[in-house]
């Protein structure tokens, strides 16, 4: 694999001069990280000093060498003031603290059959990101909240911290009496010290876990009890939260049911556990305690712009995806990452349909190729990078859940999803990489798909196609030309790949699948007549981009009778049309009657976009549309025309519609249609609650705006 890096970095190089505004191969080549030890169990003890923003420490570590002959041992200690080592019988052991480790004198030689138990002290009074210690405020209690990933557990753990050794922990905590204090495993006492008003907190982590995984939450938590079954499931949250709390998190066991069942594993710990922090924007897993933004929580009117559903699905995933199974180092992300990602669309599609998960996968490509276009490209698995978490970006994420629903189409769903049980049944508690993976897809398909792990994970790029097609009547056949043409960017491949043909007619589609191995194919099919619609990747398997001109007369049959990603692009298309009367009576019918929002509110653009004063009563019908982003695209319509006249109605919809961000548009549009004579409306509007502030916002802005004018 590093021969094929060393290429890849050659080539790639050149990148810079097609338009690359991230040389990312300018960053340091990292390798999986040696060790000396296979650590047991850390026994971490904690006095936590809230005032001072402090603690005292002591972990009590267990080894065994992984040769003979050990005589040292090297742990990372970052901000921590080791104060002593002693072994399992309280006898002092030499140490030496210095470029953020500490190197430890075992005292005696070690051999493999050999166990090891000792105990460093210390203290930690610097402030880091590893564990925050953090003020109160008006919407949040004083609180302490770790964040391990993706090395920072050293930074209040002395410990061999990366992810290729797993561990299993013990948490116990002394903090005031009034605070909760969450961290993995079971809970296994809670004990009261009278003479000092604390608590201990005792939690046992017992199945091994990655460092990055161990978690430590401490505040004046309100704990919401649920289950699934006979497995505890709890939400930490602040106690002004607790009504929203329980509708936030309600649908979590039924997504713990849902992946169990997906992975044929059930959830592998002893319980799960969901806290607010103050400091997290979105979510960061952790093993059996999830760290979530304060915005998982919303009230009843943010949840259908706010949610964080998917999030919370995609933290839940990585209990088996990150957990469960661990990169064994920082290149392999998209086994944690990618396979999250994946997990949260599968739950998207099963939850709402398979337009909602069609739209959702559409939208990670989409992400992918923003980055593609805007930053870099680089193989999934990347082993360049200053840290850790330069690999998470959105070829870990978003690219690689395309990558793994390719890899579904060409293996099959009960190959894939046998596939993905066996991995986790095999390397359950393991750190593995990629090779792992591709071992468990060859013993269970039987298919040797190292060709598609080329292409697709050790290459970086994806595939741009432009396809033509030319139907001869005399002969009754129809030709189609595929050109590959994302070769001008060095190591991009010219893919192998098969891909499906759609070809409808009335009453019936026939779809043939072709394998395409070339910069340019062509293939002939003999039809009774000329299909109504050709469609290039039927079914939206491929990660690529796609130029195929079509007539208005096949957009507008592909407007009405495709799937939603097809309804979505014939939309678009028809914009080359624009002119045409029949395409803007298509757009009426899809802002009108398409049953996904996305198709309306594209339909909708359009329409205002080449003709919207001509379609006034439509847009302002869809005010009243069911989805919150269907009236927030009115609404802006509407503003942007300026037409002092919509006032009134822009007011009615800001005190009937129950969507936060609607109401934030409205206010916008108010401020372009009605100038300055609405700023006492506005200046109310700007004391209105609405979750993240939103509407105040936009008020403060829009009064900012007109004060300019």
């Amino acid at each position: 694999m590093n021969g094929k890096y060393f290429v890849l970095m050659i080539v790639l190089i050149a990148q810079c001069a097609y338009g690359q505004k991230v040389d990312v191969y300018s960053r340091p080549v990292q390798a999986e990280r040696s060790r000396e030890f296979d650590a047991i169990r850390y026994r971490i003890s904690l006095t936590v000093d809230m005032n001072k923003k402090s603690l005292t420490g002591e972990n009590q570590i267990t080894m065994t060498p992984l040769n003979n002959g050990l005589k040292k041992c090297v742990l990372d200690a970052e901000y921590l003031d080791v104060k002593g080592v002693v072994d399992h019988q309280g006898k002092t052991m030499l140490f030496e603290q210095k470029d953020n480790q500490v190197f430890i004198d075992l005292n005696k030689t070690y051999n493999l059959t050999d166990t090891i138990r000792f105990t460093v002290k210390y203290k930690l009074d610097k402030q880091n990101l590893g564990l925050r210690f953090i003020d109160a405020s008006p919407t949040n209690p004083k609180q302490v909240s770790s964040d391990c990933f993706p090395n920072k557990a050293r930074q209040w753990i002395p410990c061999y911290d990366y992810p290729n050794d797993k561990v299993a922990t013990e948490m116990i905590v002394t903090a005031d009496d009034n605070l909760k204090v969450l961290s993995n495993g079971t809970l296994v006492s809670v004990t009261n010290n009278p003479q000092n008003s604390t608590k201990t907190w005792h939690w046992s982590q017992d199945l091994p876990h990655s460092t990055y995984l161990i978690s430590l939450s401490i505040a004046d938590y309100e704990v919401i009890k649920d289950s699934l079954g006979s497995l505890p499931i709890n939400y930490w949250v602040y106690h002004y939260h607790i009504e929203d709390a329980k509708r936030s998190f309600s649908k979590t066991p039924h997504m713990i049911s849902f992946f169990n069942k997906l992975y044929n594993y059930n959830y592998p710990w002893a319980k799960y556990d969901q806290v607010i922090s103050t400091y997290m924007g979105g979510g960061a897993e952790a093993t059996t305690a999830t760290l979530l933004g304060e915005g998982a929580v919303t009230d009843k009117n943010a949840e259908q712009d706010f949610s964080y559903e998917r999030v919370i699905a995609h933290e839940i995933a990585h209990q088996w995806w990150g957990d469960l199974i661990t990169l064994r180092s920082w290149e392999h992300t998209w086994l944690n990452e990618s396979f999250g990602t994946y997990s949260d669309y599968l739950y998207t599609r099963n939850e709402y349909g398979a337009d909602a998960g069609a739209y959702d996968l559409l939208g990670k490509k989409n992400q992918y190729l923003n980055e593609a276009h805007n930053r870099y490209i680089r193989p999934i698995v990347f082993n360049r990078y200053n840290d850790p978490g330069d690999n998470f970006d959105s070829h870990t994420y978003p690219k690689g859940a395309n990558v793994l629903h390719l890899l579904r189409y060409i293996l099959g769903d009960d190959a894939f999803f046998r596939t993905l049980s066996t991995f986790l049944h095999q390397n359950a508690f393991k750190p593995v990489d990629t090779h792992d993976f591709m071992k468990t897809v060859k013993e269970v398909s039987g298919k040797n798909m190292d060709w598609f792990f080329d292409q697709y994970i050790f290459s970086p790029g994806h595939a741009v196609f432009e396809v033509t097609k030319k139907w001869d009547e005399s002969g009754k056949t129809i030709k189609i030309n595929i050109l590959q043409k994302q070769d001008s960017l060095p190591g991009v491949p010219i893919y192998t790949v098969p891909v499906n043909l759609g070809f409808s007619f009335p009453g019936k589609k026939v779809v043939k699948e072709v394998w395409l191995k070339n910069k340019s194919e062509s293939f002939e099919f003999v039809f009774d007549q000329e299909p109504l619609l050709v469609r290039f990747d039927e079914g939206n398997y491929l990660l690529k981009e796609l130029t195929f001109k079509k007539s208005s007369g096949e957009l507008i049959y592909q407007a009405e009778n495709d799937d939603v990603i097809g309804r979505l692009s014939a939309v678009d298309e028809l914009k080359a049309y624009n002119s045409d009367p029949l395409a803007m009576a298509e757009w009426v019918k899809r802002a009108t009657s398409d049953s996904f929002w996305a198709v309306r509110q594209a339909a909708l653009v359009n329409l205002a976009k080449y003709s919207g004063r001509n379609y006034l009563e439509l847009i302002k019908g869809a005010v009243k549309d069911e989805n919150s982003k269907v009236r927030q695209s009115a609404v802006r319509i509407l503003g942007d025309l300026k037409d002092p006249s919509f006032v009134k109605l822009l007011k009615k919809v800001f005190e009937s519609d129950n969507s936060y961000v609607v109401q934030a548009e409205v206010l916008r549009s108010i401020g372009k249609c009605g100038g300055k004579k609405e700023l006492s409306f506005l200046k109310r509007a700007e004391t209105q609650k609405s979750h993240r502030n939103v509407v105040s916002k936009a008020a403060t802005e829009t009064i900012a705006q007109l004060s300019k004018n």
